[in-house]
């Protein structure tokens, strides 16, 4: 098997410098408006000294804004005085996708949360997903990637970490959720986690945090500022950030199985019959989907598969057959 080309992407940062750097990830991309063009993606550095290495990322899906808000007033204000080791920070991973609002980028419809390993030979995003393979992720001991809702989900203010094989890990990235204070915390199951971004960030054994916070295609004042001190709080318990954790009250949900999972199995307009946050028990209607090509027929009802509480839900009016129309979380403890 013949090894791997070199990454196409050049940073113009120097990850071994001291001090304060603001730059790019320089990936060439040849195209009609420009020919010997790159797509340009902002990265900031700010290292003192030998220590441990937090690599923190948002915008992993471009309609996703509380992870590049928080991110990119961390890369502002983040003096290196405070810092005992290296914090990398990528606000916007999947440029294009951000540059563009939509959840994958416009260049190759390429969804960087599906795109791992990468390849240094293939499309715009899995060169980039390349790079953060061999080139960003061996250099981390803690990956922390924000995600929201986007524009078709909408979610309570979770932080989360999944259930992993390695039970030292595992109550490491607990340990950090925990930190991170926001008003939920989620032991998380994912419904396919080949491809991911978490799932190359744990098979390298690294402690890996993850949110999801509101959604809409928007952002709140509220989970902003969840993400703003709660980005700190993990910085700080790992000991990379000087200051004490700002804990909260949070509420711990699991998601004990796929049954978590409610999907439409029609096209249609959607009621929704629980809010957010509310607990419905098994075989409770969660939402409605009305037909709409003509009057005179019944909705199809959508029902819980078991007793939890309404951790996210379908944010748009209208829905599509195998869109996710909820998903459900047990309280813990």
């Amino acid at each position: 098997m013949s090894a791997l080309r070199p990454s196409p992407i050049a940073p113009t940062v120097d990850f071994e410098h001291d001090g304060v750097q603001h730059g790019f990830l320089r990936l060439p991309y040849s195209r009609d408006d420009s020919a010997w063009g790159s797509v340009m993606i902002p990265i900031c550095v700010v290292r003192n000294g030998k220590g441990s290495t937090a690599l923190l990322t948002g915008g992993n899906h471009g309609d996703e804004y509380e992870g590049p808000l928080a991110l990119y007033q961390l890369a502002r204000t983040l003096d290196p005085s405070q810092v005992s080791g290296t914090v990398i920070i990528v606000p916007a991973m999947n440029y294009p996708a951000f540059r563009a609002g939509t959840r994958t980028s416009p260049i190759d419809k390429g969804n960087m949360n599906r795109s791992f390993p990468g390849r240094p030979d293939g499309t715009v995003t899995e060169k980039i997903a390349d790079y953060f393979q061999r080139e960003l992720l061996p250099r981390a001991d803690l990956v922390f990637d924000f995600h929201s809702g986007g524009k078709t989900l909408d979610f309570v203010p979770f932080c989360a970490a999944h259930t992993l094989p390695d039970k030292a890990q595992e109550k490491k990235a607990f340990a950090a959720v925990e930190a991170f204070s926001a008003p939920f915390s989620m032991r998380m199951t994912e419904i396919d986690a080949v491809g991911m971004y978490d799932t190359a960030a744990e098979e390298m054994g690294k402690v890996f945090v993850t949110t999801e916070l509101g959604g809409g295609g928007t952002s709140r004042a509220e989970t902003v500022r969840i993400a703003r001190r709660g980005i700190l709080n993990v910085l700080r318990h790992a000991g990379i950030v000087s200051g004490a954790v700002e804990k909260t009250r949070t509420k711990w949900l699991d998601m004990p199985s796929r049954d978590c999972f409610a999907f439409a199995e029609d096209d249609g307009m959607i009621e929704t019959m629980v809010d957010l946050g509310e607990t419905v028990k098994d075989g409770q209607a969660i939402a409605r989907i009305y037909p709409v090509g003509r009057t005179g027929q019944a909705p199809q009802e959508i029902k819980a598969r078991m007793s939890g509480l309404l951790a996210a839900r379908h944010f748009p009016g209208l829905v599509k057959a195998g869109d996710c129309v909820s998903v459900l979380g047990v309280a813990v403890g």
